[in-house]
């Protein structure tokens, strides 16, 4: 799991004073590209050896709602990884009392730049498999 600790910005709240739905997607966002800089890959030299990583499918189920000044706990997990696509699962959480906010998953996919599916190479698949490895090793404890 790779945790990224967040303070909600007044511009993320609407005029009910709590995060706009569509903010939790960018904190999934957010924690997904820390989970691959964990793992060692970083997404401009993915991108610069011609595999993009798009969303396919994301769904976001909200509990309770983080307000202005919230710090939240953005928590990561690879939930499986394929040569042509990859799964995190999320969970945003209210630092000071451990409250969880909002759970999700994404399905990522492998393709070139052109859009077409693409299978990801040896290199970045390894990678991904250790930290998948990790996560499992780590829930067996």
């Amino acid at each position: 799991m790779v945790s990224l600790c967040e303070r909600v910005r007044f511009y993320e709240t609407d005029l009910m004073a709590v995060v706009h739905h569509s903010n939790y997607l960018r904190w999934f966002e957010m924690g997904r590209v820390a989970y691959l800089r964990q793992a060692g890959i970083d997404l401009n030299e993915m991108m610069k050896d011609g595999i993009m990583v798009p969303i396919v499918d994301v769904h976001c189920r909200y509990h309770q709602s983080a307000r202005f000044d919230d710090e939240v706990l953005i928590q990561t997990t690879l939930d499986s990884c394929s040569r042509v696509k990859i799964v995190f699962r999320y969970q945003i959480l209210r630092k000071r009392d451990g409250v969880l906010l909002a759970e999700g998953t994404s399905i990522n996919a492998f393709t070139t730049t052109e859009g077409k599916v693409a299978r990801l190479d040896a290199f970045y698949y390894q990678k991904l498999q250790k930290m998948l490895e990790e996560e499992r090793e780590t829930k067996e404890c």
